[in-house]
């Protein structure tokens, strides 16, 4: 079984819409694929809108029923804010160790995406970071960042912390910020300059996943 991050240069990027493309995109491509997302804040079932783990369950072609959300999301938390302090509200912590060995528990899977939670550096515990988690997981990388002013150094900032820890990118997508000060294809162009061999996909604002742009030239050399 192949694993691949998709995490992001911060929260509200579109970590989820990217992952429900690739879920898309690989089971055309008939490969076998399962998607994760451990940890989830700002969890309130039955809000009307459905949850992260309820998008990644139906593009995967699964019903959306409590037992399947708990397999996908074991660690639920109901406060909007980052792991650690929202599991600290609900007097609960998210167990490094036991994180890291649900995600590479084998499925059955050719490949399972295990989603991220909001940027590369928020801590989920006091001594851990989503960083920490890619490198005890060893999987390539997908950085998923906007093209909002301001994302550059955002940008910059989470490849190069990746980079440093030793983590294999597997691809940056530009996802078009709703507001950009420039077009995205500028923003990645400057991104390119300083990010070397990896791999640059622009994600334009569409309407549903399955009209993304072909996101699997990203993945596949790690299948």
């Amino acid at each position: 079984m192949s694993g691949i991050f998709v995490t992001a240069s911060g929260t509200e990027i579109g970590k989820t819409f990217v992952t429900r493309a690739l879920i898309l995109q690989l089971r055309a491509n008939g490969r076998r694929v399962h998607a994760l997302k451990p940890v989830a804040t700002g969890f309130e079932p039955g809000a009307g809108e459905p949850g992260d783990a309820e998008l990644l369950l139906h593009a995967l072609g699964r019903d959306a029923d409590a037992g399947s959300i708990a397999h996908v999301t074991p660690w639920r938390f109901r406060n909007p804010l980052s792991p650690d302090m929202a599991a600290a509200r609900e007097r609960m912590s998210i167990p490094f160790h036991d994180l890291v060995a649900f995600c590479g528990e084998d499925n059955g899977a050719d490949v399972t995406l295990i989603e991220g939670i909001g940027g590369v550096m928020v801590p989920l515990d006091g001594e851990h970071t989503v960083l920490d988690w890619i490198v005890a997981l060893r999987a390539p990388a997908l950085l998923v960042v906007g093209s909002y002013l301001g994302t550059l150094s955002h940008t910059l900032t989470a490849a190069g912390m990746l980079r440093a820890s030793g983590v294999e990118i597997a691809g940056i997508i530009v996802n078009e910020s709703p507001e950009q000060p420039v077009p995205a294809e500028e923003t990645a162009a400057v991104i390119a300059r300083f990010t070397g061999d990896v791999p640059i996909r622009i994600l334009p604002r569409v309407d549903a996943p399955e009209d993304a742009p072909d996101l699997l030239p990203l993945v596949t050399p790690f299948l």
